[in-house]
């Protein structure tokens, strides 16, 4: 039986969710050790409970998708309206190496799924799916390219396999970046724990207009309800903006993932407001509005995924995804890290890499945030990885896949 909960319910389980996190990472060692972040703590455990519901009850249990949809829209078209050119030419030559870098790692991804495929006896096209399809692309892409894959490149069982893989990806990537940075930092001696005292301290100080969106989910924002106002309004710009492109653009040479289109919206109003006319914009209520997106969308995200797909996969799919698990660990370690400094931006950069290369841009703000949490603030990281891992990696994958496809398909 199947069941689908409304939006008020999706909304009340999202914070549901949210809160157990929050007390897990409170009452568990290992979460708060290892810098787990909550919705990841929080949604594992809802998603344990909805596959037991479906293995024993034969209950399904789904969340509202247009409204999950709604928040990472939001949390997008918060990148893009906190990203005005000032800070796209701070990025300067360190953005530029770490989107070269992730190039390069998009097609080590492909390389190591094609091959292990083929070792496994898999059609080499399974690599691509297991591969930058969905782990570098997502949920959205893995569903975008599966029934193209079965319908034009005869791959049977495209579509499930991309779903199932970008759930691993999805749990892997929130899971394995706080633990990898944590291990750089410690090994390298780039930075202490802050005492709890100083983390409540500067929780409690407003940010200040030198620290960037998403750097201190904790802090306080000083806002009014006017700010929220106009805030809100650039949101929903961003947000119709994505509308009328992905409709404008369907099955032409610009179709873009609707996320990109609200990203696109957002730098889009930024600049031309700010630039153009001159206009104040309210970075700490774009922070608010961003973050509070952020956390909704990770927790209904997490909490619908079905293990039970994980759980059907065959043994060589399951080894396909280990030993992507195991080359996104070597290249974050050995090539990411040093390429990038062998520093303390650099090991946050290294967990923001963990979880928009093997999941989402989303779960590599939430490995960053549990990172800055614990150590302190990373404003080259924070800079960086929306860009990358938002935006320029999409266009980068695009075009590694149809070159593939042009050679193996």
């Amino acid at each position: 039986m199947d069941y689908v909960l409304n939006p008020t319910y999706t909304l009340l389980l999202a914070v549901v969710v949210l809160y157990v996190g929050r007390i897990l990472n409170k009452h568990i060692p290992f979460l708060n050790k290892y810098n787990i972040p909550e919705p990841v703590a929080g949604g594992l455990v809802g998603a344990i409970i909805f596959y037991f519901a479906h293995q024993f009850l034969s209950m399904t249990i789904t969340v509202n998708k247009p409204m999950q949809d709604v928040f990472m829209l939001m949390f997008f078209a918060s990148i893009g309206l906190s990203a005005n050119f000032a800070k796209l030419k701070e990025g300067g030559r360190p953005l530029v190496i770490f989107l070269l870098a992730i190039s390069v790692f998009v097609l080590i991804q492909n390389g190591v799924g094609m091959a292990v495929a083929s070792m496994v006896g898999l059609d080499p096209l399974m690599g691509v799916i297991a591969g930058s399809i969905a782990l570098v692309g997502g949920l959205g892409t893995a569903g975008a390219w599966g029934p193209i894959f079965e319908a034009k490149y005869g791959v049977e069982g495209a579509l499930p396999m991309g779903i199932a893989s970008a759930t691993f990806g999805m749990v892997v990537g929130g899971l394995m970046g706080g633990p990898l940075a944590r291990y750089l930092i410690r090994k390298h001696k780039l930075a202490s724990p802050l005492n709890p005292e100083a983390r409540l301290e500067s929780d409690a100080t407003p940010l200040t207009d030198k620290e960037y969106a998403f750097e201190a989910p904790q802090k306080v924002r000083l806002i009014t309800a006017d700010n929220a106002i106009t805030t809100l309004g650039m949101f929903a710009f961003a947000l119709g903006f994505a509308e009328v492109m992905k409709n404008l653009t369907i099955g032409t040479a610009f179709e873009l993932p609707t996320f990109v289109w609200a990203l696109a919206g957002g730098i889009l109003l930024r600049n031309i407001l700010e630039t153009g006319f001159k206009l104040e914009i309210f970075d700490r209520s774009i922070d608010v509005f961003g973050n509070t997106a952020l956390a909704l969308f990770l927790a209904m995200a997490l909490v619908s995924l079905k293990l039970w797909q994980l759980a059907d996969l065959a043994i060589p799919m399951i080894i396909l995804l280990l030993a992507q698990s195991i080359a996104m660990w070597i290249f974050a370690v050995y090539i990411s890290f040093r390429v990038m400094g062998k520093n303390y931006d650099s090991a946050v950069l290294a967990s923001g890499l963990c979880g928009f290369g093997m999941g989402a841009t989303p779960n590599a703000i939430a490995n960053m945030q549990a990172i800055t949490n614990m150590y302190g603030p990373s404003h080259k990281a924070f800079l960086i990885v929306p860009l990358v891992g938002a935006f320029f990696i999409d266009l980068v994958n695009v075009v590694v896949i149809q070159g593939i496809l042009k050679i193996f398909g």
